[in-house]
């Protein structure tokens, strides 16, 4: 198929936006497809649209305008318009502008974890366990049940080793 704009390249770019209940759909070559601001300079889409795209979901520009982070004082409307924020508070400052839009993106506002790649697997189990005997450990010194406490310690230390080597 070719790029609906240019009708030169062959389309890679396949973009639906709806817009008043209609959906659009516009296979575009990745020239066309920059040059409409869909993509940027690296192929991946624009996270400025996305964020523009999802945004009317959360509220209206009219109570965002005054969002302001302490930190940096990038605007919540400025945030919106390039998909970029100026620092790292800026997640904080903006929290509750922010939870709609990331459920809406990801389906959850809590990280459920991926699939662990086979080289670090081990590693990962040990981590797990490690926390786990460490909460155990503080339950049996809570219970003032001190010889175990000390074995659970043994066991960190040894399964730390490990991981260290």
């Amino acid at each position: 198929m070719l790029c609906q704009i240019c009708g030169e390249q062959q389309a890679t770019v396949h973009y639906t936006e709806i817009a008043n209940n209609k959906a659009v759909e516009l296979h575009l070559c990745e020239d066309c497809a920059r040059k409409k601001e869909i993509i940027d300079q690296s192929g991946n889409f624009s996270m400025a649209d996305l964020v523009k795209g999802l945004a009317g979901f959360i509220g209206t520009e009219d109570e965002e305008e005054n969002l302001k982070c302490d930190n940096c004082g990038l605007l919540f409307s400025d945030f919106r318009k390039t998909g970029r924020f100026g620092c790292s508070r800026c997640y904080k400052a903006f929290q509750t502008e922010l939870e709609p839009l990331i459920k809406r993106i990801h389906g959850s506002t809590k990280h459920v974890g991926s699939v662990v790649p086979p080289k670090h697997a081990k590693e990962v189990q040990t981590l797990s366990k490690i926390e786990k005997l460490k909460i155990e450990m503080e339950k049996a010194v809570q219970r003032e049940a001190f010889e175990r406490a000390a074995e659970l310690r043994d066991q960190i230390r040894k399964l730390e080793k490990r991981i260290k080597k």
